[in-house]
């Protein structure tokens, strides 16, 4: 028997669904509809985890020419320095390297008690390249320097400061922000999860129903990724924000993970056959009797006193990290790289949990260069736009914020003739849908010379 046949059977399933749903809805908000709840129906997951197989069986191995190796680096990750969560850096770790990231960027929330740049997660450690910041006054912050102690009367002060010290700032959770007009930021967000959550609005309605809810918690431990990515929305209002300000200034887009594994329960083995309901971040809900679950024996096995002998949580950092990530183009994996990439934008937005993006490309080749995302060129007699892609997809070229051109097929090869801001969409045919795949950084294309 199940550990969920034993909570229906024990009485505990509208109790805990209750809870969740409460935990969700406390922390995600809603405010637009859309058809995530249908996304999450069975056939419908099994459908993408099949796509899913099909495209890594699929993908071909591209090399890379220009110099550069691809990193995945995930933003916007919070820990236990926050205080809305409780997770311990081994299990983030191990989380980041079963989802293929190699650089792994905090953002916690500042608190008086410890200093997030002195006392962040920093350095190599078991091959991922930690870097501490926070998400602090709108912005996800990346200093070279600690901020504790120190007040800045606006926006646009904090932006100053971090920036005239060579760190970097992005304009976090855009959708509440879309009038902010900051100059000098590193750039801004152009996919944020929780922002995606917050759209389903009948995903939220749902998961009032406890029963649904319980439907969907059983459908979370066979389809886990699948049951995360059912959130994936295209940023509509993220990238038309991004296109107006890239075209007054440079700007790099990045992804946000928003990543804190807080919304779940846990059943903590206490002594004999006392135990407790816990909430995702360990608040004691209610004391249990054990033996009333039939296989609390087994669950208990190889456990402690004090260990949790299960648990469920709807926002896992495996699953998380691996939903969507920057990929950022570097010479070497250290510190130094990796701020000096995300000030020059050569990077992109990959939702991975569909398809691995490694090898994917795309430049502008003239007659005397070739220019990476966020870099800037002049029009020549010859500019083509290249792109090669580990999985034929369909390519979208977005000029000025404006549909520019289409193609399908792993390559794409486009000349223009007209100076602009050129950036790249890739989409992939998921079960019967479009879905984005890759969101590049714009190429910046200026006027001939006369």
């Amino acid at each position: 028997m199940s550990m969920h046949q034993c909570i229906l059977r024990f009485g505990f399933r509208l109790f805990i669904c209750s809870l969740i749903a409460g935990c969700i809805l406390n922390a995600c908000p809603s405010t637009s509809a859309e058809d995530a709840v249908d996304r999450l129906q069975v056939p419908r997951l099994q459908a993408v985890q099949q796509a899913r197989a099909e495209f890594a069986a699929q993908r071909k191995t591209i090399a890379r020419t220009d110099g550069y190796q691809q990193y995945r680096a995930n933003l916007h990750v919070h820990s236990h320095f926050s205080h809305d969560s409780r997770g311990q850096l081994p299990d983030i770790l191990a989380a980041a390297k079963r989802a293929g990231t190699s650089i792994l960027m905090f953002t916690e929330h500042p608190a008086p008690h410890y200093d997030f740049f002195r006392d962040g997660h920093r350095g190599l450690q078991d091959g991922v390249l930690l870097i501490p910041g926070a998400e602090q006054s709108g912005f996800l912050v990346y200093p070279t320097f600690s901020l504790q102690g120190i007040t800045t009367g606006s926006p646009q002060e904090l932006a100053d400061l971090v920036r005239g010290r060579n760190g970097q700032i992005f304009v976090s959770h855009l959708e509440e922000r879309m009038d902010w007009k900051i100059a000098g930021v590193s750039g801004t967000e152009i996919y944020n999860t929780h922002a995606d959550f917050k759209e389903e609005k009948a995903l939220v309605a749902a998961l009032k129903n406890p029963f649904r809810l319980f439907q969907l918690s059983v459908a979370i431990q066979k389809y886990p990724q699948e049951c995360f990515g059912a959130i994936q929305n295209y940023p509509a209002d993220y990238l038309r924000r991004f296109d107006q300000l890239c075209q007054t200034a440079p700007h790099t887009g990045v992804s946000a993970n928003d990543a804190h594994q807080n919304v779940g329960f846990g059943i903590r083995w206490i002594a004999d056959n006392r135990g407790t309901l816990e909430d995702a971040l360990g608040e004691k809900l209610l004391d249990i009797d054990l033996s009333v679950i039939p296989d609390s024996e087994q669950l208990r096995q190889g456990r402690k006193p004090g260990d949790l002998i299960f648990s469920l949580y709807l926002d896992h950092y495996e699953h998380s990290l691996r939903h969507v990530a920057t990929h950022l183009l570097l010479k070497e994996l250290n510190e130094d790289s990796v701020r000096e990439c995300l000030d020059a934008g050569r990077c992109f937005v990959a939702f991975d949990w569909l398809a691995d993006s490694q090898g994917f490309q795309f430049n502008l080749q003239s007659n005397s260069s070739t220019t990476q995302p966020g870099g800037r060129t002049q029009l020549d007699s010859d500019c083509r736009l290249k792109g090669r892609s580990p999985l034929p997809c369909r390519w979208k070229i977005i000029r000025n914020g404006e549909p520019f051109a289409e193609s399908t097929g792993p390559e794409l090869d486009l000349q223009i003739q007209q100076p602009g801001v050129y950036r790249c969409e890739t989409w992939l045919t998921v079960a019967g849908s479009d879905m984005t795949w890759i969101l590049t950084n714009p190429i910046y294309v200026d006027s001939r010379e006369k």
